[in-house]
C-alpha cells in the first residue's frame, strides 16, 4: 500500500453504523450530516480519499449546501476528485432540492414545467 492511500479512511472499514448508507436505512436520512448526504449522492472516493473525505472537502471549500447550490459545473469540478458526471449528479439534486421547495412556497416555474 503507498503512501496516498495508507492515510485515506475507506468507508467499507468502517463501523457499519457509521457508514453513511447503512446510518441512513438504520435511523433516517434526517439524521446524517451534511458530509454523510453529500458522500452517499457521489456515491465514491478516489484513490486518495473516501466520498466522505470528498465530500467534506467540496463543504468546507464551496461554503456548505448554500455555497454549492447555483454552481457552475466547471466551479464543482475545480475540487479534486469531482470530476463531470458528479458534479452534474450534485446540480441536478440541487435543482430537485430547489424546485421542491419553490413547489412547497408556491413559487410557480412555468417555463420549466413537463407539460
Amino acid at each position: 500500500m503507498d503512501e496516498i492511500t495508507s492515510n485515506r479512511i475507506r468507508i467499507k472499514d468502517m463501523p457499519e453504523d457509521e457508514r453513511p448508507r447503512e446510518k441512513l436505512m438504520k435511523y433516517g436520512a434526517d439524521k446524517l450530516t451534511d458530509a454523510e448526504l453529500m458522500a452517499i449522492l457521489i456515491s465514491s472516493g478516489t484513490r486518495e480519499k473516501s466520498a466522505l473525505e470528498l465530500s467534506k472537502d467540496m463543504l468546507n471549500n464551496l461554503g456548505g449546501f448554500r455555497g454549492i447550490a447555483g454552481r457552475r459545473i466547471d466551479e464543482i469540478t475545480n475540487i479534486k476528485g469531482v470530476k463531470t458526471v458528479r458534479a452534474i449528479n450534485i446540480a441536478a439534486s440541487f435543482e430537485i432540492a430547489r424546485r421542491i421547495v419553490n413547489d412547497v412556497l408556491g413559487v410557480e416555474d412555468t417555463d420549466l414545467k413537463d407539460e
